[in-house]
């Protein structure tokens, strides 16, 4: 069931965050948005409402956990607690590492994983104290294969396997029944190709998206299907891309 869940997206200012946030307000849920854009969240948030969702936000830098800990007290306290902290802030400057963009590669650590440690720390001594909860992350196929000029990125998402199904697997010996699910998108039509900075990267990454890439919606679609299963069920891992992309 997803209606009356609590769901905070991160990274919810464009993109996979703003389409699932739409969609899962439209199903009932109680919808915390965060992200760096302001202006943005505050759009979006006023158009759930007018939708007759339920919704609110906060500017959110994942790199900082301060703020990671401020956005988890406001779904408590707008909305009464937290059932779903989903995980999607990400960064994609992709380059060959013979370019030696290192303030990319440290920008990458600090997002996609540190962001992702901040909020689960953020979120997990309220999952703990009540037995119940459910983290979802945005890895991606570079997560889950190797790719020319995204060593430091797929790392970073690698990491994200390992991190999320290790959580999972301690909440099950743990009895704290936290469930956990991965989801590797591919071709996605978002502003991520904006953060790639490689400039023969950004050629070629343009034109598989414009040849394969597919609406955000799908994804939200997606992490509907995983947040609407049974408690007693975790569906960890999900890959999601085009049909006709041959990945």
């Amino acid at each position: 069931m997803i209606k009356d869940k609590v769901v905070i997206v991160t990274g919810a200012s464009s993109g996979i965050g703003e389409a699932t946030a739409r969609l899962l307000a439209e199903r009932g849920a109680r919808v915390v948005l965060g992200a760096r854009r302001e202006e943005n969240l505050e759009r979006i948030t006023r158009e759930i409402r007018q939708n007759g969702g339920q919704a609110v936000f906060q500017a959110l830098d994942v790199t900082r956990p301060e703020d990671c800990e401020s956005i988890v007290q406001l779904a408590r306290s707008a909305f009464g607690g937290v059932d779903v902290l989903f995980l999607n802030a990400g960064l994609m400057p992709l380059s060959p590492l013979s370019a030696l963009k290192t303030d990319d590669w440290h920008r990458m650590v600090d997002v996609n994983i540190k962001g992702v440690l901040n909020g689960v720390a953020a979120v997990l001594p309220v999952f703990l104290a009540r037995k119940s909860g459910h983290i979802i992350a945005t890895s991606s196929v570079a997560g889950l294969k190797a790719y020319p000029g995204g060593a430091v990125y797929g790392g970073t998402k690698w990491f994200l396997r390992d991190f999320m199904e290790v959580l999972r697997m301690e909440s099950a010996m743990e009895g704290s029944n936290i469930r956990t699910s991965t989801i590797y998108p591919a071709a996605i039509n978002t502003e991520l190709l904006t953060t790639i900075t490689g400039k023969e990267t950004l050629k070629q990454m343009t034109a598989l998206y414009e040849r394969y890439g597919i609406s955000p919606d799908r994804v939200a679609s997606v992490v509907a299907f995983a947040i609407s299963q049974p408690e007693d069920t975790t569906v960890s891992e999900l890959t999601v891309g085009p049909t006709t992309q041959p990945w």
